[in-house]
């Protein structure tokens, strides 16, 4: 569990920077109490309103990028462990505490996130990487506290996971027909899949 912390820089505040908090944490439909979101035209909102990535994958930055990443680098509001978030299923739903969450979309890396980490290419190297980390809508408000299990309580039969979606969108899109299955995609993303494949065709 993670809350806001960074500054940003000379444009304004950001919300990138969380920080790990000791007690439960209640989880709204609009995201997390508390919680800064500075760029409301691209973050935040129901379909976006928590972030998760795996320690798992962060592990992975902390030796390609030879440092440390705290909890909360990587602007999540949850980190997971032995939870395969890229493998998620759109439309899953988690029971987390007492709240309810559904998985919506992988996250884009963005301009902010790069120079976060003061890392100018960051934005090519987290795509080629392909280990977005998840964006949930929450179904049922309740509180998350830390070390709370994530429960798998639905997921949709078509199959289509936070992997699939961002490769589809960025580095495949050969997959791009398969977004189409999963309804629960937000549909924006539905509705950008459809325009691309229509101009293939």
């Amino acid at each position: 569990m993670t809350e806001a912390g960074w500054a940003g820089d000379a444009s304004g505040r950001s919300g990138i920077d969380k920080r790990p908090v000791d007690g439960p944490v209640s989880v709204l439909t609009g995201g997390l109490a508390g919680d800064f979101i500075g760029e409301r035209a691209h973050h935040g909102g129901p379909d976006q309103a928590v972030y998760v990535y795996a320690e798992e994958d962060a592990a992975w930055w902390v030796a390609e990028l030879g440092r440390a990443i705290p909890p909360g680098g990587f602007g999540e509001n949850l980190t997971t462990y032995a939870v395969d978030v890229t493998g998620a299923v759109i439309g899953e739903q988690w029971q987390v505490g007492s709240a309810l969450l559904q998985v919506t979309k992988p996250r884009t890396p963005c301009t902010t996130f790069a120079g976060f980490w003061g890392v100018p290419d960051l934005i090519k190297r987290f795509t080629a990487r392909a280990l977005p980390g998840a964006y949930l809508r929450v179904l049922r408000e309740g509180e998350v506290g830390p070390g709370d299990p994530i429960e798998v309580v639905d997921r949709p039969p078509h199959g289509v996971t936070i992997g699939e979606v961002f490769r589809a969108t960025s580095l495949e899109p050969e997959l791009l027909p398969r977004l189409l299955d999963a309804e629960d995609l937000p549909e924006p993303i539905r509705e950008k899949a459809r325009r691309r494949l229509a101009s293939r065709s």
